[in-house]
């Protein structure tokens, strides 16, 4: 087996373009994102250096470019005020918790691809992925809303909503026009000019330079809220950047706290894997390729298993800086690597020019991360798909808000499971085909309706194809009530292939309600899978030789000898 996936060399001057142009993307998103999460600017890069690293070179998707993500951010800075608020008199410390648990997180993504779960991602239907993923862009909006007109990110998306009225109406001048300028040319860079220099970087640039130029160099800091807020202006800017190379941290864990640690990098780990394996489709469709899913989990929980040994943010395959990596020529893990380690170049040496950027600006390049991950193709066609998936999506979307992310998955996962349910029931009872009279379309041979017909009605025969689920068992057997007028019932089995117990106890009803009600009943073609069942759940018991039959002919054949003798 390959150690590095779908590595080879004859690709290399698309793969160091693709790698240097992502790297230019990701930059301002690294440092946007990190700001979000409540973790630093540094915090943010670190992790798209590792995750980045780690992920194309053990991953299973040779074009993916991973690092920090919008949902895993969106995780990542509920985790990191929980921890932080716990130790107010020592947030260095709830910092290392919180990043033990982004370790514990890589180690169940390993996990998970070692044991094979890759391919159960395709199980999750796309309304509960629509409205996961509208709910993290909404959530990313709200918490940027407050940086963009110049007050402080709030934890949380109810927190924003609530605060929204006042920051509404006491925006800081000076930061509200540089997050307008981010948006303009986020939301109007021409196409032409974007593929050269894409639109975060553009923004990010001529931003900082428009606050430098207008309002100079010298930085000033106050503390704000027990936080230090660093000042060019009235503007609020990064400030003090770390450089160098990052001094790696041991986990650190609070027995009383273990249990809230596993659940929460349980979170992460999950919301990983369906962050990078979708994305890992769309470097699919884009390459025409094929990714390893489980391999690709590896990767990502390896690097974000590294990211949290560093003090990065937790990661995941970024949809956008994949497709520009594939658009520039990325084919093999050397672009997503090299994207990693022009990163790490620029964390050496470009902190002292990273201190002047504005937070407004990173905000305003978060608004339009947050605008492009709701799946506006799915809302524009609401009037068109099943009313169901529309109330699963819209439940899904409530819930990721003002919720939380785990709630909101499990909960649609388990509306679209009972939908799910609901239709195979649907479907295994229209599959039942009770006949008491034949008619010319009856699915019978001529010797089978001829003992029928000469039963004049008092045979039933029951005919159940598929396998039958404990979902139809009492709909199986409400549709037996329904006939009264019969002497001698068939169960024709021999198009079922397996049975649950639900749908085992089910027939046994049925067999017993004939036989209490005087009438004889007939087990018809059964599977060795069938007939195990069923004697194993003592159905059998009660059943002489002579009521099991091959065939339907046997079974009529001598139910109607049976009708016969009773009514001479």
């Amino acid at each position: 087996m390959q150690i590095v996936h779908g590595l080879h060399f004859n690709n290399l001057r698309g793969d160091i373009y693709g790698g240097l142009t992502a790297a230019v993307v990701a930059l301002p998103l690294a440092l946007a994102m990190g700001v979000s999460s409540g973790a630093g600017p540094i915090a943010g890069i670190y992790g798209a250096i590792f995750v980045g690293l780690f992920a194309a070179l053990f991953g299973g998707t040779p074009a993916q470019v991973s690092g920090p993500t919008g949902p895993m951010t969106v995780v990542m800075a509920a985790i990191f005020t929980q921890y932080t608020a716990l130790y107010p008199e020592n947030p260095a410390y709830g910092a290392a918790l919180a990043f033990s648990v982004v370790m514990m997180g890589g180690l169940f993504q390993i996990l998970f691809g070692i044991m094979k779960l890759g391919k159960y991602i395709n199980l999750i239907p796309h309304p509960v992925v629509s409205g996961f993923m509208s709910g993290i862009g909404v959530i990313i909006i709200l918490l940027q809303l407050g940086p963009l007109l110049g007050h402080a990110a709030l934890p949380g998306p109810l927190a924003s909503a609530r605060a929204l009225p006042d920051i509404l109406g006491n925006p800081v001048m000076i930061d509200l026009s540089l997050g307008l300028l981010a948006l303009v040319i986020v939301y109007l860079l021409p196409k032409s000019i974007n593929r050269i220099l894409p639109s975060p970087l553009l923004a990010l640039i001529i931003g900082t330079l428009a606050l430098y130029v207008w309002q100079g160099e010298e930085i000033t800091s106050l503390v704000e809220n027990g936080k230090t807020m660093f000042k060019l202006g009235g503007a609020s800017v990064l400030g003090d950047i770390p450089t160098g190379i990052p001094v790696p941290h041991l986990p650190v864990f609070e027995l009383a706290l273990l249990a809230g640690m596993v659940k929460s990098a349980l979170m992460l780990a999950a919301l990983g894997a369906i962050d990078s394996l979708l994305t890992s489709l769309v470097a699919d469709s884009v390459t025409r390729s094929y990714h390893e899913s489980d391999r690709e989990l590896i990767g990502q929980g390896i690097g974000n298993t590294i990211a949290g040994l560093f003090g990065g943010l937790p990661g995941a395959g970024a949809t956008m800086r994949t497709v520009v990596n594939v658009r520039a020529g990325g084919r093999t893990p050397i672009s997503g690597a090299l994207h990693a380690l022009v990163l790490l170049a620029i964390v050496l040496g470009a902190g002292v020019v990273a201190r002047y950027i504005p937070h407004a600006i990173l905000a305003g390049i978060l608004v339009k991360v947050g605008t492009d991950i709701i799946d506006w193709d799915y809302l524009k066609r609401m009037n068109k798909v099943p009313k169901s998936g529309v109330l699963i999506m819209l439940t899904v979307l409530f819930c990721t808000v003002f919720v939380d992310l785990i709630t909101a998955v499990a909960i649609g996962m388990v509306m679209a499971s009972f939908l799910f349910m609901q239709r195979m029931v649907d479907l295994q009872l229209a599959s039942i085909t009770a006949i008491t009279d034949p008619h010319e379309e009856s699915p019978l041979s001529e010797e089978e309706t001829q003992l029928l017909k000469d039963a004049g009605g008092r045979i039933l025969l029951f005919h159940i194809s598929g396998p039958m689920s404990f979902g139809a068992a009492k709909g199986m057997a409400r549709q037996l009530a329904g006939f009264d007028e019969y002497d001698v019932l068939v169960l024709d089995l021999s198009d079922v292939p397996q049975l649950d117990f639900t749908s085992t106890r089910a027939l046994d009803d049925m067999l017993h309600d004939a036989w209490d009600s005087g009438r004889e009943a007939y087990l018809v073609g059964c599977r060795k899978q069938v007939h195990d069942m069923l004697v194993q759940q003592g159905v059998m018991d009660k059943f002489h030789e002579s009521r099991l039959k091959d065939t339907r002919v046997e079974a009529l054949a001598e139910g109607l000898k049976l009708v016969q003798e009773r009514h001479i």
